[in-house]
């Protein structure tokens, strides 16, 4: 709060008008800021993080460990993205999932993808109903604010593509109707790293519609004896997934929360930040990382750009702040890109991965 004080003596922003009757607010301006429509007051933070908190509350409820995969759920959820999150069995990624659902009072719908999922299993379909002689339209279980598609990697390109219009359209095609999606939406795919056998490999196309790439790791063992303890004192093997009001959020303060994200201030040394991380991908940047051409075959797309953007204002709105520092493009930048930057078989071979690959970027790239 003090440095946010400090810069707005700093940049002289004119005072914002107050409607007569009204009592004058406290703004918190981002440095470089030149626009009243970038500020956001105290209060609006305030409630903003007290609102995050009763999200994290629900997650502790049935949850032990996983706080990266906790804070990369929430932050894809109020940058307005999808996740896909790679994991081998067991780790609680549906548990995870409709824990996510719960806190925000959302529906919730499980799809367990398979070969012979077809798109209409999906999207849904158009029956002739014979008491009225007339086609109607049965919609499908990606009809839900928050969607697990568990295995993505198992269903066919024909179903993938069904999704995939999903998260770029927000709405699905049923009998040549277009159908809205309920908002907000959201898609949480999984994958199993282990297994290729029956599996199809998502297209480029379709892993860049993923706002965040998530790894899952084993808990450690003194996680593993907590989760024990939970179960032995809940007697059930199954969470509750029912919060009260008072640890849940509403749907409408969802949508507050991603509308106050999206007035979080970038400042334009932070978006050539971005941009020259993303180019670096690709070959280029202000400073190419040596060799970087031989070990990868295809950079990171615009869409990486943009996302790098959103959510580093979802980082700066939980950190309590209303502008874009470098931190908060560094913390997720590795999620958002490791799907992005896809390697040559060399560097396959090689055991090279992109993780490594965008630690490299991430150094050589200047800090503002």
């Amino acid at each position: 709060m003090a440095a946010a004080t400090s810069a707005t003596a700093a940049t002289s922003v004119p005072p914002t008008p107050v409607m007569p009757g009204a009592s004058p607010r406290k703004p918190i301006v981002a440095p470089g800021a030149s626009a009243p429509g970038h500020v956001l007051d105290a209060d609006t933070i305030a409630r903003s993080n007290e609102l995050v908190g009763r999200i994290r509350t629900c997650f502790s409820h049935g949850l032990v460990g996983q706080q990266q995969l906790r804070e990369a759920l929430i932050v894809t959820l109020l940058a307005g993205g999808h996740i896909l999150i790679e994991s081998v069995p067991g780790l609680a990624k549906t548990t995870a999932a409709r824990l996510l659902a719960s806190s925000v009072s959302g529906t919730f719908h499980r799809i367990q993808c398979t070969p012979d999922l077809m798109p209409a299993d999906l999207v849904g379909t158009q029956v002739f109903d014979f008491a009225t002689q007339r086609m109607t339209t049965q919609i499908g279980p990606i009809h839900a604010n928050i969607v697990l598609l568990d295995e993505i990697n198992r269903s066919s390109a024909k179903t993938q593509s069904a999704m995939l219009e999903a998260m770029a359209e927000g709405a699905t095609t049923i009998g040549g109707e277009s159908i809205e999606l309920p908002q907000p939406f959201m898609v949480i795919a999984t994958q199993n790293p282990i297994d290729e056998e029956g599996t199809y490999a998502l297209p480029e196309a379709q892993m860049d519609r993923f706002m965040m790439k998530s790894v899952m790791t084993y808990p450690t063992p003194d996680q593993e004896c907590q989760m024990l303890d939970m179960l032995a004192r809940r007697r059930t093997d199954q969470p509750d997934y029912q919060q009260g009001p008072e640890t849940t959020i509403s749907l409408r303060d969802l949508t507050y929360l991603r509308d106050n994200v999206r007035r979080v201030h970038v400042a334009p040394s932070i978006m050539q930040y971005v941009v020259n991380i993303v180019s670096t991908t690709r070959g280029g940047g202000p400073r190419p990382v040596q060799g970087l051409r031989n070990i990868v075959r295809l950079g990171a797309s615009p869409r990486a750009s943009i996302a790098l953007i959103r959510v580093a204002q979802a980082q700066a709105l939980l950190n309590h702040r209303d502008y874009v520092v470098p931190e908060d493009v560094k913390n997720f930048a590795t999620d958002v890109l490791r799907h992005r930057v896809l390697l040559t078989f060399e560097a396959q071979a090689d055991d090279i991965t992109s993780d490594e690959v965008i630690d490299r970027v991430i150094k050589a790239v200047p800090v503002p």
